[in-house]
Parts: C-alpha cells; sequence; structure tokens
C-alpha cells in the first residue's frame, strides 16, 4: 500500500466501514445514522461531509449526485461508495489490528 494518504484516522475508517454496509444507499444522513447505531458515535452531519470530502481527495471514496427526490424539495442527495483503495485501506488497517491483538489473552491485558 505505501503513501500516509492511504493510512486512515478513527472516523475514516468508520464512515468508509459505513459505505460498505450501506452500498447504494450511502449519503451523508444515512451514514452518519449507521455510525450512531452500530458504533455509537454521535457526529454532526458536517463532520461526516468533511470526512467523505477528505476520503475522497485520498481517492479511497467516490461521489456523485442522485436524481432529485420530491422528499428533499427536488433536491438531489449525493451518494458515496469505496473505491478499491479504500477497501484496501480497510483491510491494511484490520490486518494490524488484528496482528496486535494476536496472542492477547484476557489475562494478558495489563492496566497501569
Amino acid at each position: 500500500m505505501g503513501g500516509s494518504n492511504r493510512q486512515l484516522g478513527d472516523l475514516e475508517e468508520l464512515v468508509l466501514l459505513a459505505l460498505l454496509r450501506l452500498g447504494d444507499d450511502a449519503y451523508g444522513g444515512s451514514i452518519r445514522q449507521e455510525l450512531a447505531e452500530r458504533a455509537g458515535r454521535e457526529v454532526s452531519i458536517s463532520t461526516v461531509y468533511v470526512t467523505l470530502m477528505r476520503l475522497e481527495e485520498k481517492g479511497l471514496v467516490r461521489s456523485w449526485m442522485g436524481e432529485p427526490s420530491g422528499e428533499r424539495g427536488g433536491k438531489a442527495k449525493r451518494h458515496f461508495a469505496a473505491r478499491p483503495e479504500g477497501v484496501e485501506a480497510l483491510e491494511s488497517v484490520r490486518a494490524v489490528r488484528e496482528r496486535m491483538w494476536e496472542g492477547l489473552g484476557e489475562g494478558d491485558v495489563h492496566v497501569g
């Protein structure tokens, strides 16, 4: 993988995971709801969009405008999806976390 622009912050990781879970229904509001329900993270909609834009700048996410909808007064939603590079970044983070937990049992966790 390589470059530092592919490293993920905690919220970036959670947003990417939400994108994978939501599939075609991934847009700002649904991502925010997924973060609240599954991760217990209450974040503002602007924080979600800032994170999505950062992920898009890193080449890990793509976005497109959907069709205008009556429920939004004729406004279109911006939809998001993980790019293959985003999935690779998630897999890398997961592998690191698994290596760090490997071999640790309950008795091995020491709190100072």
